[in-house]
């Protein structure tokens, strides 16, 4: 059994598929839009990894690749930054709670995760007499 298959009972489609959709473009715009944050002329290298895995978490998340595990780690990262960095401590809240639902409801129907480990309809060839 595929692992996913056991977190979610069904991939949603249709109106709650589209929140969902949505809910990953918005997060992932945010994580983009912060991961822009690359000074060149001010290297600092925790800034810089943080900023390049951003990037990548923003990217599987417009996909739909591994949204539970990706987006338990945007929450994990984003609630310390909340507490520990003074500034933008309410976007920060903001998005660890978005990857914390989107972690808990899944992708929807319309994602590369859906497709993977989705639930396959497997129908039965008709039978000659």
């Amino acid at each position: 059994m595929r692992p996913l298959r056991r977190l979610y009972s069904t991939f949603a489609g249709g109106w709650p598929g589209l929140g969902l959709i949505l809910m990953r473009f918005s997060l992932a715009a945010v994580l983009a839009s912060s991961a822009a944050c690359l000074h060149l002329n001010n290297f600092e290298a925790p800034l810089t990894i943080f900023c390049v895995l951003g990037a990548i978490a923003a990217i599987l998340l417009i996909f739909g690749l591994y949204t539970p595990i990706v987006g338990t780690l945007v929450a994990i990262v984003e609630g310390c930054r909340a507490v520990t960095v003074p500034s933008d401590r309410l976007v920060c809240f903001l998005l660890a709670t978005f990857s914390a639902a989107l972690a808990l409801l899944g992708p929807g129907f319309w994602s590369i995760d859906a497709r993977l480990f989705g639930w396959k309809r497997i129908e039965p060839l008709p039978r000659k007499r």
